[in-house]
Parts: structure tokens; C-alpha cells; sequence
């Protein structure tokens, strides 16, 4: 009778041993205690620029402050007009997330940053001149990466990515806008296969696109109309069609969203024109991994729209208001984490994050808000 008892008592402290262990594991997993396995890295763009740094829940995507890192440059958390005073640097991609680096623009004193990803911190690896004036947007595919530079006369220019994250400069890379000094630009970013980069230009409501060769040169930029104005922000899906938002120049109700097929040459053909959602200053658009669905951030009326993306690239409205940021927020910049399951947006106008779960169907359901960010703030990133 001991005997049996003696092997009931060691098999349930095996099974409690067990559980207690699968419970552990799933506490790590789901609350990550570094910076490398669940993070949202938001760019201050203050004078003396930085990166702050909130660690993500895996298993909810609420956030926690985690500290926050210097650049090494200067920001400039001062708009341009007609540029709004929320939305200093107009732009999406002034912080970029490329494995466990971590690439920032100082549009204040006309540099690019590197910053190495660790468990408990960012350490900064280099920082070069951006190859032109006031950076506001960057891009990378592989060991390339291209900033566009805003101010003076605009242009992109090239840099290769070194082992250790250093930047050299691609000689002869730099390339102007079609637009010049008018363009008033917004984003620039590689087609999937890197072999096209797109600039939008607010100002001249087009879409400037250049083929790049296998030495990261770009080509001289193609003009492409836009098919409504004031494009802004853009992605390309898992097929390869590049869909941009459409602020109309802030017009109220007139926020849209178009979609478009590239050709060789850097042609764009407009597969879906100017679909509406009938909200304000369209701005920032982010895709989910399963390149279904497009979400976008609209800054005049606090609200986030879903779109359904088609197999041939057409766009469908799925919800006006998928997501709200409450009254007198102004959501600019937007991340998905890593997996999809989580969008963070960037609010100047309160000074936080928000973050939201993605539903299967394209829904978002409220989750968290972060505070505590400076006013002037541009340029979210996430894993």
C-alpha cells in the first residue's frame, strides 16, 4: 500500500512539475524581458533625438516603457508648412527596423543613425551625413538602404549596409525628385524584390519611381501621375502591388486609397482608383503579413480604416472607422508587429501610442495606450 502510494505522490509531483514548467515557459514567452524578442521602438525626433523603447507582451501586446536611447543627432520637431504642427516631418519611414538594426533619420542635423539591437539596450554603431538635407524617410532591401532627403533639392541617395551595420555611401547613387524643390515629398521605399524604389510627392501629387540595378544604382526617376492627390504613405503587398493613401490635401471627409501595378521601366497602372473612406488626411498605410488587408491612419479625424486587398490588386473599403484614437488625437505613423497581431499608432497630438489586436476579418479591437512621449515624435517601428 505505501509502495502504490510512494508512486501516486511522485507521479503527480511529476505532473505538477510539468505543468509548472509549461506555465513558466509560457509566462516568458508571452512577457519578453528583452528587447529582442517583442519590442515597438518609436523615434523622438527632438533636438537631442533618441529612441524610446517599449517592450510588447506577446501574448496581449500591451507595452511597458523600457528606457529610451540617443541618436547621436538632432531631430526636428518643428513642421514646414503647409505641413501641421502634429505632423513635423510628414512622412512614413523615419525609422526603420532591418533585423536587430534599427536605422534613424536626424532630420535636424542631416544624418542618418545606426543602432544595434540588444537585450537591454540600443548602442549606437554609426552615423553618417544623409547625402542631403532635412532626412526624412528611409528604406532598406538586403544590404541597401536609401534615405530620401526633403529639403534644399530633394533627393534619394544609396548606401550599403556593412556586416557590423556600418553605412557607406553608394557613389553616384544620389538621384533627384521629378518635382525639385516643389515636390514636397513624403516616403521612399523598395518594390519586394528591390529592384524599384517609389518616392511619393505631396506637392506634385505623383509618384516618382526608379529601377535599381544589381549594384544598388538607381536609375533616373520615371513620373507617374498620381490618381488623387496629395499621396502620402505606401506599402507593397506580399503580390507586389504598391497601395498609397490619398490626403487631398486635407480636405475634410475626402481621405482615399489607390492601388497600383508595376511594370518594367518603373510604369505604374492604377488598378483601384482613389477608393474613399470618407475620413480626413489619409496619411500612413501598413499591410498585414497575409496581404489581405490594408490599414490607414487617418490624422484630421482620429480614426484607423481597413481595406481588403484583392487577389488582382483592387481594393475594397472594410470598415471607415476600424479603429478610433479618441478625440483630440492626431494618429500619424503606424506598426505591425512582427506576426500581424498587433498595430501600434503613433499620436502626436496626445503624445502617445495606441495599440490595437488585428482581427482575423481585418477588425481592430482596442488594447492599450502608452503616454509620456514628447510632443514632436515621428517614426514607429516593430517586433
Amino acid at each position: 500500500m505505501f509502495k502504490k502510494l510512494g508512486n501516486i505522490i511522485v507521479i503527480v509531483s511529476l505532473v505538477l512539475l510539468t505543468t509548472l514548467t509549461a506555465a513558466a515557459q509560457k509566462n516568458r514567452v508571452d512577457s519578453p524581458n528583452n528587447f529582442k524578442s517583442g519590442a515597438v521602438y518609436v523615434l523622438t525626433n527632438q533636438v537631442q533625438n533618441s529612441i524610446a523603447v517599449f517592450l510588447r507582451n506577446n501574448k496581449d501586446g500591451t507595452l511597458t516603457a523600457a528606457g529610451t536611447f540617443p541618436t547621436g543627432g538632432a531631430g526636428n520637431p518643428v513642421a514646414i508648412p503647409p505641413d501641421p504642427p502634429t505632423d513635423p516631418l510628414a512622412s512614413q519611414g523615419s525609422l526603420v527596423l532591418h533585423e536587430q538594426l534599427l536605422f534613424a533619420v536626424n532630420a535636424g542635423s542631416n544624418e542618418i543613425s545606426v543602432l544595434g539591437v540588444g537585450k537591454s539596450s540600443l548602442s549606437l554603431i554609426d552615423k553618417v551625413a544623409s547625402g542631403g538635407i532635412r532626412p526624412i524617410s528611409l528604406t532598406v532591401y538586403e544590404n541597401l538602404l536609401f534615405v530620401l532627403n526633403e529639403g534644399g533639392t530633394p533627393n534619394i541617395t544609396g548606401f550599403t549596409i556593412g556586416d557590423d551595420g556600418s553605412l557607406t555611401l553608394i557613389e553616384g547613387s544620389t538621384r533627384p525628385l521629378v518635382g525639385g524643390a516643389m515636390a514636397d515629398p513624403a516616403q521612399v521605399g523598395f518594390s519586394n524584390d528591390g529592384s524599384l524604389l517609389v518616392v511619393t510627392e505631396k506637392m506634385g501629387n505623383r509618384l516618382d519611381t526608379y529601377t535599381v540595378d544589381k549594384g544598388g544604382l538607381p536609375g533616373a526617376p520615371v513620373a507617374n501621375a498620381s490618381n488623387g492627390m496629395t499621396p502620402f504613405g505606401f506599402a507593397f503587398n506580399n503580390d507586389g502591388y504598391l497601395i498609397v493613401s490619398e490626403a487631398f490635401g486635407g480636405m475634410p471627409g475626402q481621405g482615399k486609397v489607390s492601388s497600383y501595378e508595376s511594370a518594367s521601366g518603373g510604369l505604374l497602372s492604377v488598378v483601384s482608383g482613389s477608393v474613399p473612406n470618407g475620413q480626413t488626411a489619409s496619411c500612413w498605410v501598413v499591410i498585414a503579413n497575409n496581404g489581405n488587408y490594408a490599414y490607414v491612419s487617418n490624422t484630421g479625424s482620429g480614426t484607423i480604416s481597413s481595406y481588403a486587398i484583392g487577389d488582382d490588386g483592387s481594393l475594397e473599403l472594410v470598415e471607415a472607422v476600424a479603429g478610433s484614437t479618441g478625440a483630440g488625437s492626431t494618429p500619424i505613423d503606424m506598426a505591425l508587429s512582427n506576426n500581424s497581431r498587433f498595430l501600434y499608432v503613433v499620436d502626436n497630438g496626445r503624445q502617445m501610442i495606441h495599440a490595437f489586436a488585428t482581427e482575423k476579418d481585418g477588425t481592430l479591437t482596442p488594447i492599450d495606450d502608452e503616454g509620456g512621449l514628447p510632443f514632436g515624435m515621428q517614426g514607429i517601428a516593430a517586433k
